[in-house]
Order: structure tokens, then C-alpha cells, then sequence
């Protein structure tokens, strides 16, 4: 079977036919700011939240290498701090469990790295019997002292 080709290479039989792939049609601007405000809807509120199997999570914007650790700042998006110890060998990950154990007066094996080993912005999950409330109350009672 022989296919005849026209302009730009295209078999004549599918010059005709509708492109396979087309541009999606711009969206009307009611529908982005729907869109704009369920995804700001999803974002947390709070640094600290409990995940389904009932731990506590942390979102903390570590500072490795700082004179004296001290929780900085608590946001909404993250609670700020600083580290006693260099960022290297995991050194400033294992400070950063033992400080939070003692400001949030659990034992040091309830509070482990979840994620975040060679980032700064890392996940802490406390595993003790308490209530986000109460973390967060206490980071920022810390963070207050500081």
C-alpha cells in the first residue's frame, strides 16, 4: 500500500482529521480562584498536627550550628530551631530529638526524625500520649522564654 504524502510529511489521509494532540482552553477566572482557594484550603494551619496512626507530627525549620539550642519562632507553616550542634553525622538530628524531649517533657525515645535526615525542613513525630494542643502550647510557652 503506497501513502501519499503532502506538505510537511503528513499522510493525505490524515490531513483532514483533527490534530490528536490539542491546546487545553484557558480556564475562566472564576474557576482559578476555586481552584486558588482549595489548594490554600489544604494547607495546615498549625505546624503541629496528628497523623491516622495518632502520633504527633512537627514541622521544624531546623538552624544547626547555633550557639545555645532555643526554639526561635513557631509559624504556621513551621517552628524555627536552633541546633547546639554542627550539621554533620546526623549530630544536629540527634540534638534536635533530645531538645524537643525536654521541652515537650516526653522520653527521648518517643521522639524520633520522620523526615527531613539532610534538610532543613524536617518532620519530627512524637509518639507519647498528648494532644497537638498541648505541643503546641508548650513550643511556643519555649519559644516565648527564648
Amino acid at each position: 500500500m503506497l501513502v501519499r504524502l503532502c506538505r510537511g510529511g503528513i499522510p493525505a489521509v490524515l490531513r483532514g482529521a483533527a490534530p490528536a494532540h490539542t491546546m487545553p482552553r484557558k480556564q475562566s477566572k472564576e474557576s482559578k480562584e476555586s481552584k486558588k482557594d482549595s489548594v490554600q484550603s489544604a494547607k495546615p494551619t498549625s505546624p503541629v498536627t496528628q497523623d491516622k496512626s495518632g502520633s504527633i507530627a512537627i514541622a521544624i525549620h531546623a538552624k544547626p550550628g547555633s550557639k545555645q539550642n532555643a526554639i526561635t519562632d513557631v509559624t504556621s507553616e513551621a517552628v524555627g530551631v536552633a541546633i547546639a550542634a554542627p550539621p554533620t553525622e546526623g549530630e544536629a538530628n540527634a540534638e534536635l530529638c533530645r531538645y524537643l524531649s525536654k521541652v515537650l517533657e516526653v522520653k527521648k525515645s518517643e521522639v524520633v526524625l520522620d523526615k527531613g535526615g539532610k534538610s532543613r525542613e524536617k518532620i519530627i513525630k512524637v509518639s507519647a500520649a498528648t494532644t497537638p494542643e498541648a505541643v503546641l502550647e508548650k513550643l511556643k510557652s519555649e519559644a516565648a522564654k527564648g
